[in-house]
Parts: C-alpha cells; structure tokens; sequence
C-alpha cells in the first residue's frame, strides 16, 4: 500500500496532487463515506492521464482481494449501464471516482486513503503498518441484468444467496426470531454516517440460538465479508471480530425480487445488505468495524496516550 500510494502521487499533476493529498488531520474529510453520486473530497480519476489512472486502480487493488476487485470494475462499469438505462440524461460516467491520500505514504507511521464514487467506497487506515480495512462498501444498480431468463451480470450474487440461505437454514421457528420487519428500510441503516452503528440495535436471531447448519452458513456469510480483503488482510479481521454474540436480523418479504434487507452485527462487526429498489434491482453492501472504522480504535488509544 505504501509504494502504491507514494506512486500513485507521484503521477499527478500538480493540480491533482492538491486535490488528493489531503492531511492526516483532516478528519471530516478522512472519515467519510458517501456511495451516492454526491461531491467528494479528492482527485477525480476521469481528469488523470493513462498512468495515474492505472496507478490510483493499482491502489484499490492492495485493499482487495481478485475476485472482491472484479467485483468492484463490475461496479464501475455499470455506470454506463445505468446511463444508458436512464436515457443518459445524468451523464454518468465510469471513470466518475476519486482517490485521496490522507498524510505522507512514505514518511509517516499513521496514514489513510480512499477510492471511492457512485456505490463503491474504500477506506484503508495504517499506523505502524498495521492496516484498519474499513469501510469497504459496494453497490450495483441494477444489481442484475438479464437476457431472455439468463443473468448477465449479477455482482452482488454470493451476498444475497448466502443470506437467503441463512435465513432458510434457521428454519421457521429462528426465521420468527430473525425477520425484524416485513418492510425494508430504504437503505442500508448505516448510511453515510462516519459512525457505524449509531442507533442500530442488535436485533434478530442471536448466534448462540442457531443449530449447527446455520451457524456453519452464518460463518460463511461473514467469511464472504471478510474476504473482500486480501487474505492477509482477511484473517487479521477475523481474530479482530471479538467473542461477543452475534445477531442477524432480516427485514421485508423473503420472496426474491423484492425489496429486502439483512444485517449481521456484533461488538466489532457490522455487515448489511440491502435491495432497495421497488423491483429489488439495486443493491448495498457493507462491511464496518464500529470500533475500528477509519482506524478509530488505535487512533483513539494513541490520542490518550500521548500529549498534543
């Protein structure tokens, strides 16, 4: 990450350099997450040349794994879809995503940086070279595209198989427990808030209550989380989650093709999922770390230990 971001910066031109290196301390703008095509903070990849566009792509990379990356150029090159969709009359346009460096890459012991546009948002925070991976946020409208009854693309498929699957494996009586609302709110619960589970109850089926089918798929659906990150990265996460209770919960219908939402949240974690549209065609994604998002957590415990 750090060779990719200090060449990163060094291919910009001067004007795009101010634009995306910004302060470590800039903490409105360093704890932000905004998956809405809104302004943003940092250098537009439309506006590099060849070189600094495979260089900002380059850094995305070190936060992902393969297949979560080809989920993301999925992501970015849907955007033309949905331009076209929408009778190009909001202009979109692949190349509509920003880089941000927050502080010196190759100098500094506590930096960041983001990639982030419309539904797709990544934020990577090191200190001592020990990296705090989220929020990593991933959308798709329209999350499917098919032809004659046959998917042509459908990047989001494993998040919402998998948890179709949980909430089939916890069977009626956990379903009861599990299924919050038979309405789905109109995005995910977290939004664009650089607090991750403000006012969100962990609510629904708790782990401790699932037989061992469905816990062994509630593992697997927070592995598939998780391994949006590389697998260093991945495993490093996964000692992180911490031994409190688990809780998922599901809201609206359960029948595909409506609008629906899951999320799965613990001391340490918090993953949702949502479909919001009225035809349940466009979707969001995230995984978040309440204590630990855009490395609150170690940043915290050095603020107290050291005097400013």
């Amino acid at each position: 990450m750090r060779d990719a971001a200090t060449t990163l910066l060094a291919a910009l031109p001067g004007p795009a350099r101010e634009l995306a290196a910004r302060p470590f301390g800039a903490e409105a703008d360093r704890r932000w997450i905004e998956y809405r095509p809104r302004p943003r903070p940092g250098a537009c990849v439309a506006d590099l040349d060849r070189a600094a566009r495979k260089a900002a792509h380059r850094l995305l990379a070190t936060a992902l794994s393969p297949h979560a990356y080809a989920q993301a150029m999925t992501i970015v090159a849907l955007e033309e879809v949905l331009d076209r969709q929408e009778g190009w009359h909001r202009g979109r346009h692949s190349d509509d995503y920003w880089v941000t460096i927050f502080g010196d890459p190759g100098r500094d012991d506590q930096w960041s940086w983001r990639f982030e546009g419309h539904h797709l948002s990544i934020t990577m925070t090191i200190r001592d070279d020990q990296v705090f991976p989220t929020p990593v946020f991933l959308g798709a409208n329209p999350a499917r595209v098919s032809y004659a009854g046959r998917t042509i693309s459908r990047p989001l498929a494993p998040e919402e198989d998998l948890g179709r699957a949980l909430l089939e494996a916890i069977g009626p009586t956990g379903r009861r427990a599990a299924i919050i609302s038979d309405e789905a709110p109109d995005d995910i619960h977290s939004g664009t808030s650089p607090v991750a589970d403000a006012r969100i109850e962990p609510l629904g089926m708790s782990a401790s209550g699932l037989g061992p089918t469905a816990r062994a798929t509630l593992d697997q659906l927070v592995a598939l989380y998780l391994d949006r990150l590389p697998a260093e990265l991945a495993a490093a996460e996964a000692t992180r989650i911490g031994g409190g209770e688990l809780h998922f919960a599901w809201q609206g219908p359960t029948r595909p093709g409506r609008r629906h939402y899951y999320r799965i949240q613990g001391d340490d974690l918090l993953i949702e999922y949502d479909n919001t549209s009225d035809d349940g065609n466009h979707a969001h994604t995230v995984l978040r770390r309440p204590h630990s998002d855009f490395g609150n957590d170690v940043l915290a415990a050095h603020r107290a230990a050291t005097a400013h």
